[in-house]
């Protein structure tokens, strides 16, 4: 018995840039359960790449900082489910966040105003977007799902405004699934993993070393793997997750719970 009931159902995947993101796992893990997999990526380029990694699934390209390509692929997707027979998609995935890194660690004050703006438009409002836009071929009963991270409220320098643009991420999932509440039983989820080893985390300025404290930080003194990020996407997008709505799943391995673990406290007063 397929547990998860994923099996023939189609989903959407934006955001997948090379085989170590986390929209990469997700998909795999679809795939491995029988689900469909519409993949959506940022360029031409990342097009070639993705049909090399997932030669069976249609691959669409769309930059979302320009809301007119949104509303093409959305066209050009609803076009692909109607060839084959299909008129919806049963869950939605947004993996997309873009920061300006460029010019190094910077104090959150002297935060530049346009690369927040930007970093709001594409890791925030993309969601917004993609969800108004699509919402006429996600199922009634489907479930969108976006990646977060594990807390907003832990001040790391090097991750800098990223955190409050999260933050604002985390709060659209209760705006969102409230609105689509008058017309659909969709539900709106995000997985916040803790820091993983993927290609975009590599480059935030200091992230290894972050990354290193955090897997002495967690319980299991093991990092977390994408997978498991994944499988917790995986998880929201199945109608087993149907009574959670409007949350943020927390994935750091017990971190948030360990910050006085006595082998990082000995460390450091030593």
């Amino acid at each position: 018995m397929d547990y998860l009931n994923i099996s023939g159902k189609c989903f959407v995947v934006f955001g997948l840039a090379n085989k170590k993101s986390i929209a990469a796992a997700i998909s795999k893990t679809l795939i491995e359960h029988g689900g469909e997999v519409l993949l959506v990526v940022r360029s031409k380029e990342r097009k070639k790449t993705t049909e090399k990694l997932f030669p069976g699934c249609p691959v669409f390209v769309c930059d979302v900082e320009e809301e007119e390509q949104i509303i093409r692929v959305q066209k050009e997707i609803a076009a692909n489910l109607q060839a084959r027979g299909k008129t919806s998609v049963h869950g939605l995935v947004h993996s997309i966040a873009f920061a300006n890194y460029s010019d190094g660690i910077k104090p959150f004050h002297e935060t530049r105003k346009n690369d927040f703006l930007q970093a709001v438009d594409i890791s925030c409002f993309s969601f917004v977007s993609i969800a108004n836009h699509f919402k006429e071929i996600i199922d009634p009963d489907g479930s969108v799902v976006t990646i977060s991270i594990s807390t907003t409220r832990m001040a790391a320098t090097n991750y800098g405004y990223m955190a409050p643009i999260k933050a604002a991420l985390d709060s659209s999932l209760c705006f969102l699934a409230k609105s689509f509440s008058d017309f659909s039983r969709i539900r709106f989820n995000a997985v916040a993993p803790s820091l993983l080893k993927t290609s975009a985390s590599a480059g935030i300025p200091g992230y290894i070393d972050s990354y290193l404290f955090a897997e002495k930080a967690m319980l299991r003194k093991k990092a977390l793997t994408t997978q498991e990020a994944a499988n917790a996407a995986v998880f929201l997008l199945s109608e087993r997750s149907s009574g959670i709505n409007c949350q943020t799943m927390v994935v750091d391995g017990g971190m948030g719970v360990n910050y006085f673990d006595s082998e990082i406290i000995n460390k450091s007063v030593s």
